[in-house]
Protein backbone atom coordinates (compact mmCIF):
# COMPACT_ATOMS: atom_id res chain seq x y z
CA UNK A 1 0.00 0.00 0.00
CA UNK A 2 1.12 3.72 -0.24
CA UNK A 3 -0.02 4.72 2.75
CA UNK A 4 0.18 2.34 6.25
CA UNK A 5 -0.97 3.35 9.35
CA UNK A 6 1.68 2.76 11.80
CA UNK A 7 2.34 3.05 15.27
CA UNK A 8 4.23 6.85 15.68
CA UNK A 9 8.10 6.06 16.59
CA UNK A 10 11.57 7.44 16.94
CA UNK A 11 14.25 6.25 15.43
CA UNK A 12 17.51 5.95 17.32
CA UNK A 13 19.54 5.65 13.96
CA UNK A 14 17.60 8.46 11.78
CA UNK A 15 17.67 8.11 8.41
CA UNK A 16 16.23 11.97 7.70
CA UNK A 17 18.78 14.51 6.63
CA UNK A 18 15.91 17.64 6.30
CA UNK A 19 12.90 18.99 6.98
CA UNK A 20 11.39 21.91 5.43
CA UNK A 21 8.49 23.91 5.87
CA UNK A 22 7.58 26.20 3.27
CA UNK A 23 4.06 28.46 3.07
CA UNK A 24 3.79 30.99 0.54
CA UNK A 25 1.55 34.25 0.31
CA UNK A 26 0.18 36.65 -1.65
CA UNK A 27 3.70 39.15 -2.68
CA UNK A 28 3.77 41.89 0.55
CA UNK A 29 5.98 44.29 -1.51
CA UNK A 30 7.35 45.57 2.45
CA UNK A 31 9.29 43.00 3.16
CA UNK A 32 11.39 43.48 -0.12
CA UNK A 33 11.63 46.93 0.36
CA UNK A 34 13.14 47.29 3.78
CA UNK A 35 14.94 44.85 5.80
CA UNK A 36 12.65 43.41 8.10
CA UNK A 37 14.11 44.78 11.51
CA UNK A 38 10.85 44.41 13.15
CA UNK A 39 10.25 40.84 12.40
CA UNK A 40 13.60 39.92 13.83
CA UNK A 41 13.39 41.41 16.63
CA UNK A 42 11.22 38.98 17.96
CA UNK A 43 12.95 36.02 16.74
CA UNK A 44 16.30 37.05 17.01
CA UNK A 45 16.98 35.11 20.51
CA UNK A 46 15.93 31.62 18.42
CA UNK A 47 17.50 32.59 15.53
CA UNK A 48 20.75 35.26 15.89
CA UNK A 49 22.45 34.42 12.60
CA UNK A 50 21.45 36.86 10.06
CA UNK A 51 22.38 37.21 6.64
CA UNK A 52 20.65 38.33 3.35
CA UNK A 53 21.04 37.44 -0.37
CA UNK A 54 19.62 38.20 -3.50
CA UNK A 55 17.68 35.48 -5.80
CA UNK A 56 17.08 35.97 -9.56
CA UNK A 57 13.77 33.93 -10.44
CA UNK A 58 13.46 32.44 -14.05
CA UNK A 59 13.36 35.13 -16.91
CA UNK A 60 10.11 35.47 -18.00
CA UNK A 61 8.67 35.30 -21.54
CA UNK A 62 6.24 37.35 -22.98
CA UNK A 63 4.35 37.26 -26.06
CA UNK A 64 5.16 33.87 -26.71
CA UNK A 65 3.72 32.40 -29.90
CA UNK A 66 3.97 35.69 -31.73
CA UNK A 67 6.49 37.24 -33.41
CA UNK A 68 6.81 39.94 -30.46
CA UNK A 69 8.23 37.15 -27.84
CA UNK A 70 10.68 38.99 -25.67
CA UNK A 71 12.92 37.44 -22.59
CA UNK A 72 12.54 39.79 -19.75
CA UNK A 73 14.26 39.55 -16.78
CA UNK A 74 13.16 39.59 -13.59
CA UNK A 75 14.37 41.95 -11.18
CA UNK A 76 16.42 39.78 -8.11
CA UNK A 77 14.52 39.24 -4.71
CA UNK A 78 15.50 39.94 -1.08
CA UNK A 79 15.97 36.53 0.84
CA UNK A 80 16.06 37.25 4.07
CA UNK A 81 18.06 34.26 6.66
CA UNK A 82 18.03 34.05 10.18
CA UNK A 83 20.02 30.83 11.48
CA UNK A 84 20.13 29.39 15.04
CA UNK A 85 23.07 29.39 16.91
CA UNK A 86 24.29 26.28 16.44
CA UNK A 87 23.44 25.95 12.88
CA UNK A 88 21.04 23.30 12.58
CA UNK A 89 17.64 25.72 12.11
CA UNK A 90 17.29 28.21 9.76
CA UNK A 91 14.29 30.56 8.58
CA UNK A 92 14.04 31.82 5.02
CA UNK A 93 12.15 35.14 4.34
CA UNK A 94 10.72 36.75 1.07
CA UNK A 95 8.43 38.23 -0.35
CA UNK A 96 6.70 35.59 -1.74
CA UNK A 97 6.96 33.13 1.16
CA UNK A 98 8.38 31.96 4.84
CA UNK A 99 10.30 28.92 5.21
CA UNK A 100 11.61 26.49 8.26
CA UNK A 101 14.01 24.10 8.04
CA UNK A 102 16.26 21.68 10.36
CA UNK A 103 19.30 19.53 9.55
CA UNK A 104 18.20 18.14 13.41
CA UNK A 105 14.91 17.12 13.31
CA UNK A 106 13.71 15.40 16.62
CA UNK A 107 10.04 14.89 16.32
CA UNK A 108 6.95 16.52 15.13
CA UNK A 109 6.06 18.44 18.11
CA UNK A 110 9.39 19.82 18.30
CA UNK A 111 9.51 20.95 14.65
CA UNK A 112 5.83 22.49 14.60
CA UNK A 113 6.32 24.57 17.82
CA UNK A 114 9.15 26.19 16.32
CA UNK A 115 7.39 26.29 13.43
CA UNK A 116 4.08 28.20 15.19
CA UNK A 117 6.52 30.93 17.00
CA UNK A 118 7.87 32.11 13.84
CA UNK A 119 4.77 32.15 12.08
CA UNK A 120 3.20 34.23 15.01
CA UNK A 121 5.55 36.83 14.55
CA UNK A 122 5.12 37.10 11.01
CA UNK A 123 1.41 37.40 11.38
CA UNK A 124 2.18 39.56 13.48
CA UNK A 125 4.70 41.88 11.95
CA UNK A 126 3.10 41.66 8.37
CA UNK A 127 -0.67 40.32 8.72
CA UNK A 128 -1.41 38.77 5.86
CA UNK A 129 -4.33 37.88 4.51
CA UNK A 130 -4.12 34.04 3.88
CA UNK A 131 -1.59 31.28 2.42
CA UNK A 132 -1.75 30.01 -1.20
CA UNK A 133 0.50 26.71 -0.92
CA UNK A 134 1.25 25.40 2.27
CA UNK A 135 4.36 22.60 2.10
CA UNK A 136 6.24 19.76 4.01
CA UNK A 137 9.04 18.05 2.83
CA UNK A 138 11.10 15.07 4.22
CA UNK A 139 14.28 14.05 2.67
CA UNK A 140 15.19 10.93 4.20
CA UNK A 141 18.93 9.07 3.02
CA UNK A 142 19.54 5.68 3.98
CA UNK A 143 22.69 4.45 5.08
CA UNK A 144 23.68 0.58 4.96
CA UNK A 145 27.22 1.06 6.26
CA UNK A 146 25.60 3.27 9.46
CA UNK A 147 22.78 0.74 9.97
CA UNK A 148 24.98 -2.39 10.00
CA UNK A 149 23.12 -3.75 6.76
CA UNK A 150 26.21 -3.57 4.13
CA UNK A 151 25.56 -7.19 3.44
CA UNK A 152 21.93 -6.54 2.27
CA UNK A 153 20.67 -5.26 -1.31
CA UNK A 154 18.36 -2.30 -1.32
CA UNK A 155 15.74 -4.85 -2.72
CA UNK A 156 15.61 -6.15 1.43
CA UNK A 157 14.87 -2.81 2.81
CA UNK A 158 13.20 -0.64 0.46
CA UNK A 159 9.57 -1.78 -1.06
CA UNK A 160 9.22 -2.84 -4.32
CA UNK A 161 7.40 0.27 -6.00
CA UNK A 162 10.44 2.32 -4.86
CA UNK A 163 12.70 0.38 -6.64
CA UNK A 164 12.58 0.81 -10.53
CA UNK A 165 14.59 -2.45 -12.15
CA UNK A 166 16.62 -2.87 -8.98
CA UNK A 167 13.54 -4.40 -7.60
CA UNK A 168 13.93 -7.27 -10.58
CA UNK A 169 15.60 -10.45 -9.60
CA UNK A 170 17.79 -10.48 -12.60
CA UNK A 171 19.49 -7.35 -12.19
CA UNK A 172 22.94 -6.56 -10.47
CA UNK A 173 22.62 -3.84 -7.99
CA UNK A 174 26.40 -3.23 -8.84
CA UNK A 175 26.15 -2.81 -12.47
CA UNK A 176 23.43 -0.11 -12.32
CA UNK A 177 24.90 3.59 -12.32
CA UNK A 178 21.47 5.30 -12.14
CA UNK A 179 17.80 4.19 -11.31
CA UNK A 180 15.34 6.50 -9.63
CA UNK A 181 11.25 6.69 -9.28
CA UNK A 182 9.25 10.14 -9.57
CA UNK A 183 6.10 10.30 -8.29
CA UNK A 184 3.35 12.95 -8.14
CA UNK A 185 0.44 12.51 -6.94
CA UNK A 186 -3.19 14.42 -6.16
CA UNK A 187 -4.25 13.80 -2.48
CA UNK A 188 -7.65 14.60 -0.92
CA UNK A 189 -8.50 18.70 -0.13
CA UNK A 190 -6.39 19.95 -3.04
CA UNK A 191 -3.44 18.72 -1.81
CA UNK A 192 -0.27 16.68 -3.84
CA UNK A 193 2.48 14.33 -3.61
CA UNK A 194 5.88 14.31 -5.14
CA UNK A 195 8.08 11.39 -4.55
CA UNK A 196 12.03 10.85 -5.88
CA UNK A 197 13.13 7.85 -4.50
CA UNK A 198 16.42 5.93 -5.71
CA UNK A 199 20.22 5.67 -4.92
CA UNK A 200 22.37 8.71 -4.55
CA UNK A 201 25.63 10.53 -3.21
CA UNK A 202 25.07 13.00 -0.05
CA UNK A 203 26.94 16.08 -0.23
CA UNK A 204 28.35 16.86 3.27
CA UNK A 205 29.80 20.32 4.37
CA UNK A 206 31.31 20.62 0.86
CA UNK A 207 32.44 17.12 0.18
CA UNK A 208 30.68 14.18 -1.39
CA UNK A 209 30.11 11.43 0.48
CA UNK A 210 31.02 8.68 -1.50
CA UNK A 211 28.53 6.02 0.19
CA UNK A 212 25.44 5.47 -2.32
CA UNK A 213 22.43 5.64 -0.23
CA UNK A 214 18.97 5.26 -0.49
CA UNK A 215 17.51 9.02 -0.88
CA UNK A 216 13.26 9.29 -0.17
CA UNK A 217 12.41 13.08 -0.92
CA UNK A 218 8.99 13.20 -0.09
CA UNK A 219 7.40 16.53 -1.08
CA UNK A 220 3.96 17.03 -0.40
CA UNK A 221 1.39 20.16 -0.36
CA UNK A 222 -1.68 22.20 0.30
CA UNK A 223 -2.44 24.93 -2.30
CA UNK A 224 -5.20 27.46 -2.71
CA UNK A 225 -6.72 30.40 -0.62
CA UNK A 226 -5.62 28.95 2.80
CA UNK A 227 -7.39 31.05 6.04
CA UNK A 228 -4.59 31.40 8.69
CA UNK A 229 -6.79 29.69 10.95
CA UNK A 230 -6.49 26.21 9.02
CA UNK A 231 -2.84 26.02 8.49
CA UNK A 232 -1.96 24.14 11.45
CA UNK A 233 -4.39 21.46 10.72
CA UNK A 234 -3.35 21.27 6.84
CA UNK A 235 0.57 21.15 8.25
CA UNK A 236 -0.89 17.77 10.27
CA UNK A 237 -2.59 16.15 8.07
CA UNK A 238 0.48 16.59 5.32
CA UNK A 239 2.70 14.95 8.29
CA UNK A 240 0.08 12.36 9.26
CA UNK A 241 0.65 11.49 5.11
CA UNK A 242 4.82 11.59 4.97
CA UNK A 243 4.62 9.40 8.23
CA UNK A 244 2.33 6.80 6.68
CA UNK A 245 4.09 7.10 3.10
CA UNK A 246 7.54 6.25 4.59
CA UNK A 247 6.28 3.41 6.49
CA UNK A 248 4.77 2.43 3.45
CA UNK A 249 8.43 2.27 1.93
CA UNK A 250 10.07 0.40 3.96
CA UNK A 251 10.50 -3.16 5.18
CA UNK A 252 10.59 -4.50 8.28
CA UNK A 253 14.42 -5.31 7.98
CA UNK A 254 15.29 -1.94 7.62
CA UNK A 255 12.47 -0.49 10.26
CA UNK A 256 14.53 -2.76 13.15
CA UNK A 257 17.73 -1.79 12.35
CA UNK A 258 16.97 2.14 12.53
CA UNK A 259 15.94 1.20 15.86
CA UNK A 260 12.49 2.38 16.49
CA UNK A 261 11.47 3.53 19.97
CA UNK A 262 7.98 4.38 20.79
CA UNK A 263 6.68 8.24 20.87
CA UNK A 264 4.15 7.55 23.05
Amino acid sequence: MLFVEHPRCRYTRSPLVEVICQLRFPTILAIDANEPAAFQETIRHAFPRYAVKKDQPAPRITGLGTPDAKVEQVPPVNNYTFISEDGFWKLNLTKDFISLSTLRYTCWEDFASQLDKALASFIQTYQPDAFTRVGLRYVNAFSRKALGLTDLLWDDLIQTPYLGILGEPDVDEKEVSKCSVDIEKKLPDNCRLKVHAGPGLLGTRGKQDPEPRFILDQDLSCSGSLPIDQVAARLENLHTYAGQLFHGAITDELHNAMGPVSAS
